[in-house]
């Protein structure tokens, strides 16, 4: 079961820390947004109407590079 999605806007180098959101998607609908997660080696860049769903459990944070708008669909747990 999913909650509503939360749309944001997020100015350059804002970030964003989400906690145990495991199974969340996130998705850039303007700008450009990088997502790193804890435990994890892979880093993701988002552009405009990419998403990425996260695989962590722990803490993912999500920097908006430029000027950006992101939405976080949380899966509930």
């Amino acid at each position: 079961m999913s909650g509503s999605p939360f749309s944001t806007r997020l100015a350059r180098s804002t970030l964003v820390r989400v906690c145990d959101a495991a199974g969340s998607t996130v998705s850039a609908q303007a700008g450009t947004v990088w997502i790193t997660e804890e435990n994890s080696r892979r880093d993701v860049l988002l552009r405009p109407g990419q998403s990425f769903r996260l695989r962590s459990s722990g803490l993912a944070i999500v920097e908006a590079w430029t000027d950006a708008a992101i939405t976080l669909a949380v899966e509930a747990p």
